[in-house]
């Protein structure tokens, strides 16, 4: 083979190689539970009634604190913290749930759940990404963290938080590509 058709042969490829998208990397980050989306995990929290639902209708709602993946127990001093972080505002003030928990001090649990899934898909050149030159990434997914607070078996207080829809970009330029480090050029653009 002569050199022309060496080099023809290698920029076919590269130019093949270059808009396969496919040979790209992807991952997924999955928080194990029950629910395949935030709105089923709120939907869950939200059926729980402060000082009628117990630790058994947590669990029928797939909310089992000692049985389920990622659930973490608050000790009682955090518990102050997250619930009543500011000493000025007077226990009156507070939710009564968070009140009863407050004075009921070491005997009062709280639960903090944390389920979702995140998609991390690279698209954009191969032949850019795989040299370290220009790297794109979708990600997309959910997050929730619900807390319940329970007392003797009792949910007093219930919260939640998250975000139901991850939509974000992640842009990486590395102008040296593979001679310079990856992520010193990295922005991420939240939809």
């Amino acid at each position: 083979m002569s050199h022309t058709s060496i080099r023809v042969l290698v920029l076919a490829a590269s130019l093949a190689l270059a808009g396969c998208t496919a040979m790209l990397p992807s991952s997924s980050a999955v928080s194990p539970s029950r629910f395949n989306s935030f709105e089923e995990a709120q939907a869950a929290v939200d059926k729980t009634v402060p000082y009628k639902t117990t630790l058994d209708d947590l669990k029928a709602l797939g909310l089992d604190p000692h049985d389920s993946a990622n659930v973490t127990v608050i000790p009682y001093p955090e518990i102050i913290a997250r619930l009543a972080p500011y000493s000025g505002v007077a226990l009156d003030a507070l939710d009564p749930g968070v009140r009863d928990c407050i004075l009921a001090q070491t005997q009062c649990k709280a639960y903090v759940y944390r389920f979702g899934r995140t998609d991390r898909q690279r698209d954009g050149n191969f032949f850019l990404d795989f040299l370290n030159i220009r790297r794109h990434t979708q990600i997309s997914g959910w997050r929730f963290e619900g807390l319940v607070v329970v007392r003797d078996g009792v949910v007093l207080f219930r919260n939640t938080a998250g975000e139901p829809r991850l939509d974000a970009t992640e842009r990486n330029t590395n102008p040296l590509g593979p001679f310079q480090r990856y992520g010193e050029s990295s922005d991420i653009f939240l939809r």
